[in-house]
């Protein structure tokens, strides 16, 4: 601590990212990245945009990345106007805290769910209410209804995996009709049904989405949020007044391709929930006990061993798993669902661990 910071960093606990491993092979089972590399138009589209030489990179981007936004809106059946990009989905999650989340009631969040938004609150002085998850890990959806300053939370959640069906999420978006409902659906296509269908019913509704999870770009760094368009002007207000130029070239061009390439996209996510259910039962024949999951992760602890020490010894082989030291899941791992290669190293080593 020094005593030129200022108030507000001296009062921060950053948001811990997962271990990124600087080794030649490990089974990284603990960021949901996703297995499968992006569409191959995506390495196309990136090679058309540098031409050989890089010339065009000496050039600034889009600052609204109009033709990305474009081909999204389509995709999603919206306006361009009711799409916003930004440089993943955290920093478009900043701006919204920073642009609609209001300061004068509470925001209401679960207890257990992305331990960003906490962070957040904090770094943007955003009063917050954390109401706890059932005993199973579910939402009580009667938690979040009438009149607060926001509420967010990831469908599915993170890291339990749970997801709510989206007639409960529009109960919760009807009931809050003065203030904004952020759905991060940074999981969505793994599973569950999207709120975008319901962004022209209710204006109060915006939807966080990203390209790191089902389309397989965690390295380009692009995520939406999809809602009404006062909505987007508001995000669009801050962006200009943080960075006018969020995504690069690069980044814009990956992301579009990436969308245009609609049957790759559904080809990987079913081959990553085919995955996730073979991990399930393998996981629960060895005695864990997994919360059913419709992201690309499952959420599992055993009765009879340590979190910790599993996750310890793990890494000890160079497979990777991410362990929460938080009350209620301590005692839990989230398990990233990687190719079917690579979960079978994982449960081996785990079969070794536990006899």
């Amino acid at each position: 601590m020094s005593r030129y910071w200022s108030d507000v960093v001296q009062q921060l606990v950053p948001y811990v990212p997962g271990e990124q491993p600087a080794l030649a092979h490990p089974v990284k089972l603990n960021t949901n990245e996703n297995p499968y590399p992006p569409s191959p138009r995506v390495v196309e589209a990136i090679a058309r945009e540098l031409g050989g030489t890089g010339n065009s990179l000496r050039r600034y981007p889009d600052p609204l990345s109009r033709r990305l936004r474009e081909t999204v809106a389509a995709h999603h059946g919206l306006q361009p106007e009711q799409v916003f990009a930004g440089n993943g989905s955290d920093e478009v999650l900043a701006h919204v805290f920073h642009a609609l989340l209001k300061h004068d009631k509470p925001l209401r969040f679960p207890d257990i769910s992305y331990s960003f938004y906490p962070t957040y609150a904090r770094l943007y002085g955003v009063q917050c209410q954390v109401i706890p998850l059932a005993e199973d890990f579910s939402i009580n959806v009667d938690d979040y209804l009438g009149d607060a300053g926001g509420v967010l939370f990831p469908n599915p959640n993170a890291p339990t995996g749970h997801a709510l069906p989206l007639a409960e999420i529009e109960r919760i978006v009807a009931a809050n009709p003065s203030s904004v409902v952020v759905i991060d659906e940074a999981y969505v296509d793994f599973g569950a049904q999207s709120a975008i269908t319901l962004v022209d019913r209710y204006p109060n509704l915006l939807v966080v989405h990203t390209t790191s999870k089902s389309r397989s770009l965690a390295g380009m760094r692009v995520g939406f949020a999809f809602g009404h368009a006062t909505l987007i002007e508001a995000l669009n207000r801050v962006k200009d007044s943080f960075n006018s130029y969020p995504l690069d070239r690069l980044a814009q061009v990956a992301a579009q391709a990436a969308y245009e390439d609609d049957a790759y996209f559904r080809t990987t996510c079913a081959r990553v929930i085919a995955s996730r259910n073979r991990l399930t039962q393998a996981l629960q024949a060895l005695g864990f006990e997994v919360v059913p999951s419709a992201a690309n992760f499952v959420f599992a602890r055993h009765p009879a061993h340590d979190a910790a020490t599993l996750a310890a010894r793990l890494k000890a082989q160079e497979i990777f798993v991410r362990h929460f030291k938080l009350p209620r899941i301590d005692q839990h791992l989230r398990i990233t669902v990687g190719s079917d290669d690579e979960c079978d190293v994982f449960i081996k080593a785990l079969r070794d661990l536990l006899a």
